[in-house]
């Protein structure tokens, strides 16, 4: 007769494995911590995004939109508070939504060949995803969540925002999605589908 079946119902259901075979292995995540295989990334403080957002609405004051854009996404805040990564998002959202539809593609073009320019508009798409993710939890058709709808603040340059001030209605929020859709699309066709594949594999998050 098979052990297994002179064992009891029991006997099957028990905690059988007694040493821990993991701790054992010498390559084992047990026996190190994982977050040393990646490298450390600097700590970007909230008034180091201020200042960069200031830096950046002069550039479009002053016409250079393509200038504000490229300090965006050169500098992307991949550690630092929830209040500096969203008001990285502020700005970047502010940027986009000056730039007319007729100039995203040529500007698109200019940056992926500029040198670093495929690392940039990988941020950017970092930044479209986290977009389209807010305006999503702030629609009024987004299920109820625990934690606080993500929103991108009124800024005192007269852009409109992704998200619609309280009582206002959510037509701002739609176009606001429509903005961050139209951009996804023209980095897909300059920087190719590869774009979506590196963003979704890395393991840095904006």
């Amino acid at each position: 007769m098979s052990i297994i079946r002179e064992h009891t119902q029991a006997t099957l259901t028990d905690a059988w494995r007694t040493i821990n075979i993991d701790a054992l292995q010498e390559d084992s995540s047990v026996n190190f911590d994982t977050s040393t295989l990646r490298p450390p990334l600097p700590e970007v403080s909230e008034a180091e995004v201020r200042q960069l957002t200031s830096q950046v609405r002069q550039l479009l004051r002053g016409g250079d939109a393509e200038g504000a854009l490229r300090g965006c996404l050169e500098s992307p805040v991949y550690a630092g508070s929830d209040a500096a990564r969203e008001a990285a998002l502020q700005t970047v959202v502010e940027v986009l939504q000056s730039i007319k539809a007729s100039e995203m593609t040529p500007m698109l073009q200019r940056i992926y060949a500029s040198s670093g320019g495929s690392e940039c508009l990988d941020v950017l798409m970092k930044y479209l995803y986290k977009g389209m993710e807010s305006a999503s939890s702030s629609s009024p058709s987004a299920s109820s969540a625990p934690r606080t709808p993500t929103r991108v603040t009124p800024q005192p340059t007269g852009f409109s925002q992704i998200v619609p001030r309280p009582g206002a209605s959510s037509e701002s929020t739609g176009a606001a999605m429509s903005v961050l859709l139209s951009w996804h699309e023209k980095v897909v066709e300059v920087a190719g589908l590869g774009c979506i594949g590196r963003v979704m594999t890395d393991w840095r998050r904006v």
